[in-house]
């Protein structure tokens, strides 16, 4: 089970980042998100979610293959539709697994 300190420290320990100040967390790489708070809008307003993490994966092919292939850690909303995200609940996933998410988030940023 990892939680939003787990995300903070596997993503200062990746080369160029930089942490942008908020009420959860954000994680830029060249200027650009890899992993964040979910910013959930379903009860009318805003609330940063630290329970769940934003990553960036790239493109349509590995976005879907998270979510089909593992449907109970990772998620999506209709506001995501179209983009190179999912969500990944952070109590469904172990250490050693959200490291290797966060990296290549960070990866692929970096080559995108």
């Amino acid at each position: 089970m990892a939680d939003a300190h787990d995300v903070r420290r596997l993503a200062l320990d990746l080369d160029g980042v930089e942490e942008i100040d908020c009420d959860g967390f954000d994680f830029r790489v060249n200027g650009r998100g890899f992993v964040w708070s979910y910013p959930d809008r379903s009860g009318g307003r805003r609330v940063l979610r630290t329970d769940i993490a934003v990553l960036f994966v790239g493109d349509e092919a590995e976005r879907q293959a998270l979510l089909l292939g593992e449907p109970e850690l990772f998620f999506s909303t209709p506001s995501y539709e179209g983009l190179p995200l999912v969500m990944v609940r952070l109590g469904e996933v172990d250490a050693a697994r959200l490291a290797e998410l966060v990296t290549d988030a960070w990866r692929m940023r970096l080559e995108h």
